[in-house]
């Protein structure tokens, strides 16, 4: 007998929904909101209001791009948290509503253990267990992964994420937000000639607040001595930038797989699309025997796959929830 799993995801800006059956992907949908960009940033109330929009007609085409109607569905998982909270409501509201009207069950996914499980939309898969470097706009975490539901975070950030300091540095730039991609793009047209510090965070943990201010005031101190610094430099300044953040990220990797002795390694999150980040780790494996693990880009941003796919797993275990269940911004694994 087939177990069917509507995904939703709305934690932040993209609105997402798809159908896992028997733990394999059968649909994917996301629908973005490109209004952000002129803002900087992510504004939540809007975000909100466009996943308003967006959540019927995405979950309609996962429906139709799978080949199933709403009565193939035997339940419902979506994102409770971590996220934006207007942004949650949206995709909490519309799961419990779509679950009540069929009598379908409820799971709630944390969206930070469903990054991990990306990993299991498609072959190749690690083996349990497995350390998954975290890495997104909001969250940066080393996850020792023992199996499906059995996770433990070694080390996260103590302050800002990976991906802020990407952003928050592409906003010095005058980069377009998300800068991310930007950064990357024109990183790989320059040469890491500038020297910026590592912060020097025990154990596991990271810090990237340090590195940000580092940055703020090195481009202050530059564009004193020359105003078009920026302009005349820019590729060299977010090939600087880049590797610095990847050679953090990557030296608590390495501490994690000497420590734990675990040689299979994943990365996953929205920064895990950074291509340096993805040579970085696979230079690594071979220097260290690793087994490396990266999903395909649409599994390394947010998306429904990862949702349904925890929701599988959590179904089979018969680990649901009741209609009084609410969104949460913030929710540890």
């Amino acid at each position: 007998m087939h177990v069917t799993i509507l995904g939703i995801e709305s934690s932040c800006d993209d609105t997402s929904a798809a159908i896992v059956r028997d733990g394999k992907v059968l649909s994917n949908v996301v629908a973005g909101q490109e209004v952000h960009k002129q803002y900087g940033g992510v504004v939540p109330e809007v975000a909100s209001r466009a996943h308003q929009v967006h959540i019927v007609p995405v979950v309609a085409i996962a429906l139709q791009q799978a080949g199933l109607r709403r009565e193939d569905v035997d339940a419902v998982a979506f994102t409770r948290g971590p996220g934006l909270i207007g942004s949650l409501l949206v995709g909490v509201s519309f799961a419990k509503a779509f679950a009540l009207s069929r009598g379908l069950p409820l799971i709630e996914v944390n969206h930070l253990q469903a990054h991990v499980l990306a990993h299991f939309a498609e072959a190749p898969k690690p083996s349990f267990p497995f350390l998954c470097l975290t890495v997104s706009g909001g969250h940066t975490q080393i996850v020792l992964v023992r199996n499906y539901l059995d996770m433990e975070v070694l080390g996260s950030t103590i302050d800002d994420a990976a991906g802020e300091a990407f952003d928050k540095t592409g906003k010095l730039l005058g980069l377009d937000y998300p800068a991310g991609p930007h950064i990357d793009r024109l990183a790989q047209q320059g040469t890491p000639r500038f020297d910026f510090p590592e912060p020097q965070i025990p154990e596991l943990d990271f810090s990237f607040s340090g590195l940000k201010t580092s940055i703020l005031y090195f481009l202050k101190k530059e564009m004193a001595a020359n105003p078009d610094f920026i302009q005349e430099n820019l590729a060299d300044i977010c090939a600087s930038v880049q590797a610095r953040i990847v050679s953090i990220l990557m030296r608590k990797m390495e501490k994690a797989a000497q420590q734990t002795g675990i040689r299979e390694i994943a990365i996953a999150g929205g920064v895990s699309a950074n291509s340096a980040l993805r040579k970085a780790l696979e230079m690594s494996g071979k220097e260290h025997g690793w087994r490396t693990f990266i999903p395909r880009f649409e599994y390394c941003t947010d998306n429904a796959a990862m949702i349904a796919l925890t929701g599988y797993y959590k179904h089979l275990r018969g680990q649901f929830v009741g209609q009084e269940v609410a969104p949460v911004a913030r929710w540890s694994m």
